[in-house]
C-alpha cells in the first residue's frame, strides 16, 4: 500500500485504485473542496496510468463527478458492486459471531 499527495504517482502501475467520499454526505461542498476535487478525481485518465488489468473499487456511495467519474463506475474495470454485494455477506457472518444465532 502507498500513500501519495499526486495522484498519477499513486496509481502507476498499481493494480487496485480506491477512492472514497471526499465530502462526507451530511456536509456541503464548499470553494476550497471545489478546488481539489477534480485534482484527486478518479477518472479514465487516471485508471489508464495503472496497470491494464487494475481494478476500481469505491466503498460507496460514491458521488458521480466528484471523487469519481461515472465512467469509471461503469466501466469495465469497476468491482464497487462485487464489493457491496460482499460487505453484506460479511456484515451478516459478523452479525451471526456476535449474536451468536
Amino acid at each position: 500500500m502507498k500513500l501519495s499527495h499526486h495522484p498519477e504517482t499513486a496509481v502507476k502501475g498499481a493494480d487496485v485504485v480506491v477512492t472514497d467520499t471526499f465530502v462526507s454526505i451530511h456536509h456541503q461542498t464548499t470553494d476550497r473542496t471545489n478546488d481539489f476535487l477534480p485534482y484527486f478525481q478518479v477518472n479514465s485518465s487516471l485508471m489508464k496510468k495503472a496497470n491494464p488489468s487494475a481494478i476500481f473499487m469505491h466503498c460507496l456511495p460514491a458521488k458521480r463527478g466528484q471523487e469519481v467519474t461515472s465512467e469509471v463506475i461503469d466501466g469495465h474495470q469497476s468491482v464497487i458492486w462485487d464489493e457491496a454485494e460482499n460487505r453484506l455477506h460479511a456484515q451478516k457472518a459478523l452479525m451471526v459471531a456476535l449474536l451468536r444465532v
